[in-house]
């Protein structure tokens, strides 16, 4: 993708023109009508089903906020379409033979929207804010190893590793570690924060209306080539019908998330073409580990059992999704399939009666509405299916960013059974679908280990991981990690899914990115 080095020509606004001719042989009075270019479209209209929780990198942490804030805030490292990993603000790097000190060579001429200039004095002034632990960034893990961060030139940032790190430039492509303007964080306290981002970036973000809207217009001096298309706009609308009729009525110019049963009917409309994607996305259902009953692993792989996963799929998704066969999706480096959980609920009633539980119990299964496709029908399913062995799931649901203020409580405060959530491994590599979700460390509130989870042996496997740098035998500890998760189910493993983007006829460019990402710099209108 050539997206960041190419030189785009500026759109400009077609002045409106009216010609107005007499014929000779008519009266004053009867010229010909007055006949009208066409008016040039100056912005785009993306529709997305959840609203940014944060565009603060260091507060940022879903896929809506990373969609919307890319356009706005740049990373040292962009991972392509394929994995591939390529310059950004980072024009290149290298490191000693052990792999502990990384020298980073930071893009020259580059200024931020405020005037501000990149060197790498502000890149320090970021990853130093992102690791602080004084500002608690969910996401610090990402930099973990990190020991010191130092600008060592004018343009050459330095990054001392505790020890090897073997998905340290992975980690620095991810949309969280993202470079804002200096002024906009120097004199910020560890609790402060701000809502607009100052970066790099195509975009520069001009407004955010809470519940309704983010806008934003070009950055005419954006050091990869401005966009084309003058006016960028993102649209939150959870209820995934409001967006079918939002593409449908040009409301929208794209939308996010079109749910399978409405693909076909959106694909024989003629102005909207209908996008398929894949997904580095696992579904689940985290239980509380720490919360009666489901401490008992028993509980926690009956309901596994309880749950017809290849059912839901093939009724609800259609072929946009398959069932989770591990933590994390096949593409990504270190998985190892263990799995499915056979749908058995013979078996989900046996091992409920012996953990004490013959005749079920109540629980809250609590779930968002709009973030991932048709998660509200999925845990109406699954409710279904609990009831049929005698769990009595009462579902529950929020608006986006309170959801996840709810489910990041710490143990002590953590007010729920079970919770369904999603997790992109956006780097391609199991430390990042592993260790963020199911290490001990990682527990709320500091980490994204929700469910609480603990277990010491995939503690030590995923430590090893980390600072292994043979491929092979990370696979291995990986391995031993992923079948050892399977079996305590601390989730219950619902599926990986597939994405379905819609855009109308007269938009290319889209970029429909397999992190689920949109993005729209290359984007431009046909018509």
């Amino acid at each position: 993708m050539q997206l960041r080095r190419r030189v785009f020509t500026t759109v400009t606004m077609v002045a409106l023109v009216a010609a107005v001719a007499f014929l000779a042989s008519c009266a004053p009075d009867e010229a010909e009508p007055v006949t009208e270019a066409p008016v040039e479209r100056d912005t785009l209209t993306i529709a997305i089903g959840s609203e940014p929780e944060s565009l603060d990198p260091v507060n940022m942490t879903s896929a809506p906020a990373a969609t919307v804030g890319e356009h706005v805030v740049e990373r040292l490292i962009y991972m392509e379409e394929d994995g591939t990993l390529t310059p950004m603000l980072a024009e290149s790097w290298s490191s000693n033979e052990d792999s502990t000190v990384w020298n980073f060579e930071i893009r020259q001429g580059v200024t931020f929207h405020d005037g501000e200039p990149l060197n790498a004095e502000a890149v320090a002034l970021n990853l130093q804010r992102f690791v602080d632990p004084d500002v608690g960034a969910a996401y610090a893990f990402l930099l973990g190893s990190v020991q010191s961060i130092e600008a060592v030139g004018e343009y050459t940032l330095q990054l001392e590793l505790a020890q090897p790190f073997a998905p340290i430039l992975s980690h620095l492509s991810h949309s969280f570690i993202g470079i804002v303007s200096p002024a906009q964080i120097r004199d910020l306290g560890p609790d402060d924060s701000f809502e607009i981002p100052i970066g790099t970036g195509p975009y520069v973000m001009d407004s955010w209306a809470r519940g309704e809207s983010a806008r934003m217009s070009v950055n005419e001096e954006y050091w990869g080539g401005a966009p084309q298309i003058p006016n960028l706009v993102f649209n939150f609308i959870p209820e995934a019908s409001a967006r079918m009729v939002a593409i449908e009525t040009g409301e929208a110019d794209a939308v996010m998330f079109v749910p399978p049963q409405e693909a076909e009917r959106l694909n024989a409309v003629p102005e909207i073409d209908v996008i398929n994607q894949t997904s580095v996305r696992t579904i689940y259902i985290g239980f509380n580990n720490q919360r009666e009953p489901f401490t008992d692993p028993l509980v926690r792989r009956a309901l596994n059992h309880a749950v017809d996963k290849q059912a839901i799929v093939d009724a609800l998704f259609q072929g946009a999704a398959f069932v989770a066969d591990a933590p994390v999706v096949p593409a990504v480096f270190g998985h190892t399939s263990v799995g499915p959980y056979e749908y058995d609920p013979e078996l989900a009633r046996e091992l409920l009666a012996e953990a004490g539980f013959p005749d079920g119990f109540s629980m809250t299964l609590h779930h968002p509405t709009g973030r991932y496709p048709l998660d509200a029908t999925v845990a109406e399913a699954v409710q279904d299916m609990l009831s049929e062995v005698g769990v009595n799931a009462t579902l529950e649901t929020r608006e986006w960013s309170a959801y996840l203020d709810f489910t990041s409580q710490p143990p002590d405060r953590a007010e729920y059974d079970a919770f369904m959530l999603g997790w992109g491994t956006v780097t391609l590599d199991s430390d990042y679908g592993l260790y963020a979700l199911l290490h001990t460390r990682q527990w709320n509130p500091n980490g994204n280990n929700r469910g609480f989870y603990s277990n010491d042996r995939v503690d030590e496997l995923l430590d090893a991981a980390r600072v292994e740098t043979n491929p092979a035998t990370r696979e291995q500890l990986y391995a031993e990690a992923i079948s050892l998760i399977w079996d305590d189910a601390p989730w219950i493993y619902l599926h990986n899914e597939g994405q379905i983007n819609a855009v109308r006829e007269g938009v290319e460019g889209l970029i429909h990115h397999p992190l689920e990402n949109l993005s729209a710099w290359d984007a431009s209108f046909t018509n």
